[in-house]
């Protein structure tokens, strides 16, 4: 018996194996900015898994370009981004075992949710999209970070930190475990090269 009452899940790289889908969209927004903009954007991206797109697209401009953006700009370039990927998302494969792991954790009562860097509107229409929606209790997303809403999963539903297991793959996954007193478990996809 699992010794939990709550899993939280990330999306991407942890029920998906769609960050490299994001990692090209990135890729393909900054590349008119030349191959060390490009690179320097992919680069960040993939150090920092798990941090919205609205957070990475004011780091992006002010750092790599010198220039801060309006939340008007902000908006216009998440959306430019989800028009990008959401259907590459959408068909993006499932990663091994996480749809018997989901299935397995609801039909032992446990409460699941997810907590992606995505918007939270478009994480909720992609879950839909994946027929995973009725099997989570809540699905959240950006620009509420994540460790805002592990605590307010804590909160609401009256669950101890050891109560949650938080299954993440990136560092921004783990921190909001972490402070939170949560549990955390890395998700690695295998690599072949």
């Amino acid at each position: 018996m699992i010794p939990y009452k709550a899993v939280i899940f990330d999306w991407d790289g942890v029920i998906t194996d769609s960050v490299g889908v994001k990692t090209e969209a990135y890729a393909q927004m900054f590349r008119k900015y030349g191959k060390e903009i490009e690179k320097k954007v992919v680069e960040y991206h993939l150090a920092h898994g798990g941090v919205s797109r609205f957070d990475k697209f004011r780091y992006f401009h002010k750092e790599f370009l010198g220039e801060e953006i309006s939340e008007e700009k902000v908006q216009e370039l998440s959306n430019e981004f989800s028009e990008l990927v959401f259907q590459k998302v959408v068909d993006s494969p499932f990663i091994k075992g996480a749809v018997e792991s989901i299935q397995k954790a609801y039909k032992q009562g446990l409460l699941l949710f997810v907590i992606s860097g995505t918007p939270i509107e478009e994480i909720k229409l992609i879950a839909d999209k994946k027929g995973l929606s009725s099997y989570f209790k809540e699905i959240l997303g950006s620009p509420t970070k994540k460790e805002k809403w592990t605590e307010y999963i804590l909160e609401k539903y009256a669950l101890k930190p050891k109560e949650v297991l938080f299954l993440g793959d990136a560092e921004e996954d783990r921190l909001a475990a972490e402070n939170n007193g949560v549990d955390f478990c890395y998700i690695k996809k295998e690599v072949e090269i």
